[in-house]
């Protein structure tokens, strides 16, 4: 149950701070699914006890995140005090709030614990929402060091150039979006946006979204980070 600080990134994904660039099959699609996609535990961070005070926190953040409202899709909640003081970051999917994000997190809370039963912390990802664990503050904080990648063991019919260099320009264009005061006017500074592009009979989809615990400028050079680097993992994929 619980989720840690590093930052998501993906289809590449960043885990605890903050963004998420997922490559969906229909980015607006209301058939979403609370799929299971990854997970990292940080070993690094150590593990509690039953019944210790660490888990006492963690159960307390739970309990308040659970019963807490998600109208925006993002809650960050601390609890405890040193050595046991627990972070718990939670965000959902840009076009997945309330009744979906409610429905994510206690999926998440629940695979986190089966995934990383007794770590202080780790994080993971959902099809419609990331969550986070941590003994580590990692608020408005970008993570370069735990990320993965998803795609398509096929590649791509007809030409990858063309197809890397329309892919590119669509993914840089909704960053801009996503960053952009006039997108997310009156939406909890909510990092996100979604487009889709034809490439002759094919239509291309795609979602870039950062954490709301980052600004804009701060979710720009994450996404600049992580699209640097799909050319690594998806060259006409």
């Amino acid at each position: 149950m619980y989720s840690v600080s590093k930052h998501l990134i993906s289809v590449p994904i960043l885990a605890v701070v903050a963004i998420q660039l997922l490559f969906i099959r229909s980015v607006l699609s209301l058939n979403q699914t609370n799929a299971y996609l990854h997970h990292i535990c940080i070993n690094s961070q150590g593990t509690y006890n039953p019944g210790s005070p660490y888990e006492e926190s963690l159960n307390r953040v739970v309990r308040s995140i659970s019963n807490g409202k998600l109208r925006s899709g993002f809650r960050h909640v601390s609890n405890g005090d040193p050595p046991n003081t627990i972070f718990v970051k939670l965000q959902c999917r840009g076009d997945s709030y309330l009744s979906k994000c409610h429905s994510c997190l206690s999926t998440a809370f629940s695979g986190f614990g089966r995934k990383c039963p007794r770590n202080k912390g780790g994080i993971i990802w959902y099809d419609n929402c990331v969550l986070e664990v941590s003994s580590i503050n990692t608020l408005a904080k970008i993570d370069y060091q735990n990320y993965f990648y998803m795609y398509n063991a096929k590649d791509v019919s007809g030409n990858i150039e063309s197809f890397n260099k329309n892919t590119k320009a669509l993914l840089y264009n909704l960053k801009e979006k996503a960053n952009s005061k006039e997108t997310n006017a009156g939406r909890d500074n909510t990092v996100y946006a979604a487009g889709e592009k034809m490439l002759g009979a094919m239509k291309l989809y795609a979602m870039v979204q950062c954490t709301q615990d980052l600004s804009p400028e701060e979710c720009n050079v994450c996404l600049n980070w992580i699209l640097l680097k799909l050319p690594e993992c998806c060259s006409g994929k």
